[in-house]
């Protein structure tokens, strides 16, 4: 039982840590904040309750998979990627937390290895000069060499891959999704910006 209540406490302080020392001060939505500490409060509930009655380990993971999943499947707004890393990251931080295993510490330093591991992956830092984004342009570009000529031009940057996703000959609107680094110009304004300034969708 004690061994338990450290894992829920190193659990806590865990998700707090990822929330609201990684998650909030580097992408700033309120609204994921509560989802996060949601998903890794509730998991641990119903995964401690679980592994405590006769039913499997394995149902009680199934079923925490299941309705993580059907959240980010059933979702009103659009989630990133990275967004959806770290609701994985509280989901699995709630199950170690609620699993019985013979070292408190390895469940422990495993819900320490997933802070770690976000804290790195996601630092402003990593490829800080690498953007992704949506664009339409206000003309209608079918040859693909004008097309990355044009939008390295009005991005300042390298462009590294670019899809069509539409053509209007009408109205003569192309959109694109383009993924590039900055470089010159773009460097300079990034050093007086903040360093998540809408760079990303």
């Amino acid at each position: 039982m004690r061994s338990q209540l450290i894992l829920f406490a190193i659990d806590i302080c865990t998700v707090m840590l990822l929330v609201f020392g990684l998650y909030f001060p580097r992408h700033r939505r309120r609204d994921l904040v509560v989802a996060y500490l949601g998903v890794n409060v509730g998991v641990l509930a119903v995964a401690s309750a679980l592994s405590a009655s006769d039913a499997g380990a394995g149902l009680g993971l199934g079923m925490a998979l299941f309705g993580v999943l059907s959240i980010i499947r059933l979702r009103s707004t659009e989630l990133d990627q990275h967004e959806v890393a770290y609701y994985f990251s509280a989901l699995a931080m709630g199950i170690l937390g609620a699993l019985s295993t013979t070292s408190v510490w390895l469940s422990g330093g495993l819900m320490v290895l997933i802070l770690v591991v976000m804290y790195l992956g996601d630092h402003r830092r990593l490829f800080r000069h690498y953007r992704h984004q949506i664009l339409v342009l206000d003309s209608a570009i079918t040859d693909h060499a004008v097309l990355v000529a044009h939008l390295e031009q009005l991005l300042d940057a390298r462009v590294h891959a670019v899809t069509v996703q539409r053509i209007d000959m009408v109205n003569e609107t192309t959109v694109v999704d383009v993924r590039y680094a900055l470089t010159g110009r773009g460097l300079t304004t990034e050093s007086v910006a903040p360093a998540h300034s809408g760079a990303y969708r």
